[in-house]
């Protein structure tokens, strides 16, 4: 095997290696049972995130006019709760994001495997000891 035979083999082998990706990508999508709840989660992260944010903003626009403590308490432990919200907001998007992005990594990483196993095989047929 020399090097000019395995180069003008590489070259067919990505363009079969992107066609498959990109055909294994839009199959992903059609089959959308993972990929909705992802987009879900960060849709609803991003809607928690701003009612959080809304909310702790509300709470301390209402502490400022008030003059007893209990109530000025009251608001805070509010503010609180809201930013709490907004912390579980961020959290849900980021997970949303990051399942999307592990999700193609792992449809590239089981495509590319598949092509080198193709390419093991092809390889051991063309080697195979003839008795």
């Amino acid at each position: 095997m020399t090097s000019s035979t395995t180069s003008t083999t590489d070259k067919p082998a990505t363009g079969r290696r992107s066609d498959a990706f990109a055909q294994a990508v839009s199959e992903q999508k059609l089959k959308t049972d993972g990929a909705s709840r992802d987009g879900l989660a960060r849709v609803a992260g991003l809607v928690l995130m701003v009612v959080g944010v809304v909310g702790s903003f509300a709470a301390w626009q209402n502490s400022t006019a008030l003059s007893d403590s209990r109530d000025i308490a009251s608001s805070q432990i509010m503010a609180v709760a809201f930013v709490g919200l907004t912390v579980l907001g961020a959290g849900l998007y980021v997970a949303g994001a990051i399942a999307r992005v592990l999700r193609l990594w792992l449809l590239r990483q089981l495509v590319e495997s598949q092509d080198r196993m193709d390419q093991l095989a092809e390889v051991l047929r063309e080697n195979k000891p003839r008795h």
